[in-house]
């Protein structure tokens, strides 16, 4: 039963993230946290992390590391195939119409009108990740006084670096990553 879950679960999220896998992280959030709270808050903010560092679409590394984390392997095969079949078969049925009709009109207007939706989609995710960083907590859960303010101080280093230096992204998340470390271990030291 909890397989079946899984796949569908994952496969509505592969069947209504349209704009890319970040999109994608308010579904998988409510599929595995809210409706069927498979995983905590916390433990999801984990997975995002290192799904996001992982190469490839954090979709389909979402799905891989929830169903391994939950089901072992046959739920890896059954998360990852849930989250890839909608896709493919959408995929396969609008390129077929996309070549019969990429010069109508209309169609680039449909087009060009899914845009800011997907623009929206993608800030979303990002408000969601930046609050599970900062206060471990969902968008309407804040609490001030739960800021975690190493994870702050690293957040807008590392957006100063990126945007002012152009440091390459993967630079900014390792590095983030060892003074994460560092300050965590010499934290633990202390305490």
């Amino acid at each position: 039963m909890l397989l079946i879950k899984l796949f569908f679960a994952f496969m509505q999220v592969g069947l209504f993230s349209v704009g890319g896998g970040y999109a994608a992280i308010p579904l998988i959030q409510e599929q595995i946290v809210n409706i069927h709270k498979l995983m905590t808050l916390e433990e999801f903010s984990d997975l995002i992390t290192v799904a996001e560092m992982t190469p490839g679409p954090i979709s389909i590394n979402s799905a891989t590391f929830v169903g391994m984390r939950i089901a072992g392997i046959p739920g890896v095969l059954l998360c990852t195939f849930g989250c890839i079949i909608p896709s493919f078969c959408i995929c396969l049925i609008l390129a077929h119409f996309y070549y019969k009709y990429r010069t109508v009109s209309g169609v680039q207007i449909v087009l060009g009108s899914l845009r800011p939706a997907v623009v929206s989609l993608i800030a979303s995710a990002g408000a969601s990740i930046l609050m599970l960083g900062l206060f471990q907590a969902e968008l309407g859960d804040i609490v001030f006084s739960n800021l975690r303010i190493v994870e702050l101080v690293i957040f807008v280093v590392a957006l100063v670096i990126l945007r002012k230096y152009k440091v390459s992204a993967i630079a900014i998340i390792l590095g983030s990553g060892v003074v994460g470390t560092m300050v965590y271990t010499l934290l633990g030291a202390l305490a």
